[in-house]
């Protein structure tokens, strides 16, 4: 883990609003990145294809030491790598690209649980291709990143770091 990040619990916290996701300890932000949520909006609805929001945290860490780009279905690595080729072959695919940090909800009833459960609907904070632009609200649901900030965000967090997903 990073020397800055050693101490004290990190945290992230996602803000719709201005499309940044802020890595923090101690109520002091470390790190800022750019995000792609959902263009449907905010909601907790399954199917929706809204962002959640509310009190969440990392449920699981996937990808580590894949390569850049390296393609995602179904959170298992298809052995395929993106290339601008492959995206022309497969123009409708959602691409899930090089770590997924897979998130839960943390209330009952609101994120957890039912019709309105994060885990189940398979939200994400993932890479995607780096034509995607950040910044502006265009993923189905799930945290988009560029794909070396995605890498440098999952080697500073751990399996239940609490992720806050706000509205702004």
């Amino acid at each position: 883990m990073n020397d800055t990040m050693q101490s004290g619990v990190v945290s992230l916290t996602v803000d719709i609003a201005q499309q940044r996701l802020r890595v923090q300890r101690d109520g002091q932000t470390l790190r800022e990145f750019a995000v792609s949520t959902a263009a449907n909006g905010v909601g907790q609805q399954n199917g929706s294809g809204c962002t959640p929001l509310g009190r969440h945290r990392i449920r699981l860490k996937i990808g580590a030491g894949r390569p850049l780009n390296s393609v995602f279905v179904a959170r298992r690595a298809t052995g395929e790598i993106y290339s601008p080729q492959l995206a022309q072959a497969e123009p409708q695919r959602d691409w899930i690209l090089t770590r997924i940090l897979w998130l839960t909800g943390c209330e009952h009833g609101f994120n957890r649980g039912g019709e309105c459960d994060t885990l189940r609907r398979f939200i994400y904070i993932h890479g995607c291709p780096d034509s995607e632009p950040m910044g502006e609200p265009r993923s189905h649901g799930c945290i988009r990143m560029r794909n070396g900030d995605v890498v440098e965000l999952f080697d500073l967090v751990e399996n239940g770091t609490p992720v806050l997903i706000e509205a702004g």
